[in-house]
């Protein structure tokens, strides 16, 4: 534990060039006692770090120092080839970066690890875009990815969904109708195979789909970075509240035990995560009682029939009329001869 934690803050100096013993202390999650330990035993084993006092100062390695990548276990050197998406990179246009990148790597790891990324490559393939997904990138991305890259003001004309729901993570982004924007793009998220660009506009993060992006153009200049924003935190964030405002009504419903492993395959995972928390102690015969979060009622109908006799809606008693009128309804359908008359 303690040899993986001096790498991490020999490492982490190696990026950051100075770093007090708080922010060490922060990034390595131990006391800074801890770390002023640590540091004295690399300096006694030999790596050349020092402290420098006063405003301003911190820990730092001398000049030039560089450690090899020799404390890498093959776990840590397999998963390291799985970090990037090859198929994103390529859109992005960074495919000659990454693979530059990785034989960088590769050269670095000793003898005994070479063989990594060929592991990897045989037993893992990730693939993020979704099955039913636009054949190739859109058009504007990789110049998008640019503008992300170097913090440069960009122009565009954004087209709106016009079905309601159907905009994704973009509905909740506050953004106005179709128009012009002038936007400080501050990333790029890949969801689902939907590709989204996080920008600041107005001065508030918004998010627009990529797909829905025309005549992008440089505005020009350049943008100063919060530096303090977290895009996955921001990303998270939105897409919980995306889900809640959809998510606008309540129902009361019964769940047997199977019902409660089904759950999260019949409605939203957000939705079936907040049943399971609200959930009451179940009775004798195992059946919980809780809030389930909806769209519609219509919706709720649909998708909890997937669950047949593993759900009892009681309230209200207008989805309980509606799912009691379509589940006969398919009784009725299944009692005549197949392919029978109505």
């Amino acid at each position: 534990m303690r040899a993986s934690r001096l790498i991490s803050l020999v490492l982490l100096l190696q990026s950051r060039e100075s770093m007090t013993a708080a922010e060490l202390a922060r990034e390595l999650e131990v006391s800074e006692r801890t770390v002023y330990r640590d540091v004295e035993a690399l300096s006694a084993a030999g790596v050349p770090v020092y402290a420098e006092h006063g405003r301003g100062g911190g820990y730092r390695l001398v000049g030039g120092y560089r450690t090899r990548l020799t404390g890498l276990s093959r776990e840590e050197a397999e998963a390291l080839f799985l970090a990037g998406l090859p198929g994103p990179a390529e859109d992005m246009g960074l495919a000659d970066a990454v693979a530059a990148a990785e034989l960088k790597v590769l050269a670095a790891l000793p003898p005994g690890l070479r063989d990594a990324p060929e592991r990897a490559g045989r037993r893992f393939h990730l693939d993020a875009p979704g099955w039913f997904g636009e054949s190739g990138p859109p058009p504007v991305l990789r110049d998008l990815t640019r503008a992300v890259w170097h913090d440069e003001v960009v122009e565009f004309r954004y087209r709106r969904a016009r079905a309601s729901g159907g905009d994704g993570a973009s509905g909740a982004s506050g953004a106005d109708g179709d128009g012009v924007r002038t936007v400080e793009p501050y990333g790029l998220v890949l969801k689902n195979g939907t590709w989204y660009l996080v920008a600041k506009a107005g001065g508030r993060h918004r998010t627009y789909r990529v797909d829905r992006i025309d005549d992008l153009r440089p505005a020009g200049r350049r943008f100063d970075r919060d530096e303090d924003f977290d895009l996955p935190g921001h990303w998270a964030a939105q897409a919980e509240d995306f889900l809640r405002s959809l998510l606008r009504e309540e129902i009361t419903i019964r769940l047997g035990p199977r019902g409660r492993r089904l759950l999260r395959y019949a409605v939203e995972p957000y939705a079936a995560r907040r049943a399971l928390e609200d959930a009451g102690e179940p009775d004798a015969d195992g059946w919980v009682t809780t809030t389930l979060p909806i769209e519609f009622p219509e919706v709720a109908c649909h998708e909890l029939l997937r669950l047949g006799t593993e759900v009892e809606v009681l309230d209200p008693p207008e989805l309980r009329e509606l799912i009691a009128a379509t589940a006969a309804g398919v009784a009725a359908l299944y009692r005549r001869p197949s392919g029978g008359a109505p």
